[in-house]
């Protein structure tokens, strides 16, 4: 089987020494497996997303010395195609329509914070809903959520297979119930990350994907959407974080750690290698 990675950045503001890093690390171990690199574009929030940020990102990766496969998937262009894919496994999924807000769901003291942010609590949950591909552009649904409450019984085993650790992990769908809950798979007009992460990842063959520990826990989500979807589960490799001085993580809003300043500043793609450990 050939080993397929991608990096999947969202062209939101400048891509800084942490994007560089996931970036150089999934395609040195492309290259080392003889396998391909594919690049992405998360560009579903077209109110953040910036063509020059975009065409930015080329230039940085083109800089670094990494070469992808010469299609580049967008994810704006591919709307229609989530929609569809998710509402074919609609009662698997057992999507419903959510209209609270996340001050909404904040006000109520009970729930917990999980890997997608607050557990929703059900409010909307019991609502009857008729889903169709005609739905899309639905006033409505511009202003609401699709969740997922999906009735699983089982246990996912490795989901994780760590090239750089060794450890593999199992959870079983009731602790996923508990800590993550009723997961937003359509938001406010646009597919959300976790559904086209995983329908894109499946569209590209994806066998390994390579990305920060901050999205260790999201993986469960991607689990759960894969099996529900018959999807084939990639082995997720979690890498380090980059971080700035103060032991934070780096931010697309700050411009002192971003690939283009050190550019200007001189240094050299081995530099930035040499920076980040990858020498």
């Amino acid at each position: 089987m050939t080993f397929i990675t991608r990096f999947a950045p969202s062209p939101t503001g400048p891509m800084h020494l942490g994007h560089a890093y996931s970036a150089m690390l999934a395609y040195d171990i492309s290259q080392e497996n003889d396998g391909d690199f594919h690049l992405r574009i998360e560009d579903l929030d077209q109110s953040r997303a910036k063509i020059h940020w975009e065409e930015q990102i080329y230039e940085d990766l083109s800089w670094l010395g990494i070469k992808w496969n010469k299609t580049v998937l967008r994810q704006s262009e591919r709307l229609d195609l989530y929609f569809t894919e998710m509402l074919k496994k609609a009662e698997n999924f057992g999507l419903f329509i959510c209209r609270c807000s996340r001050s909404d769901i904040a006000s109520i003291t009970s729930a917990p914070h999980g890997a997608d942010g607050l557990v929703y609590p059900g409010t909307c949950r019991n609502g009857k809903h008729t889903f169709s591909t005609e739905m899309r552009k639905n006033p409505d649904l511009l202003q609401s959520n699709i969740r997922m409450h999906p009735m699983l019984d089982k246990t996912f085993f490795n989901f994780q297979e760590n090239i750089f650790r060794k450890s593999k992990q199992a959870f079983t769908f009731s602790e996923f119930k508990k800590s993550i809950g009723d997961v937003v798979l359509w938001r406010r007009g646009y597919a959300a990350y976790h559904l086209a992460s995983v329908i894109d990842d499946a569209h590209q063959g994806v066998t390994d994907v390579i990305r920060g520990e901050d999205l260790f826990e999201a993986t469960k989500i991607h689990v759960v959407i894969q099996n529900v979807l018959d999807l084939p589960t990639p082995k997720y490799h979690h890498h380090r974080l980059i971080l700035d001085e103060a032991g934070h993580r780096l931010a697309k809003r700050s411009d002192a750690q971003s690939i283009k300043t050190y550019r200007a500043l001189g240094y050299t793609p081995e530099d930035i290698r040499e920076l980040l450990g990858l020498v």
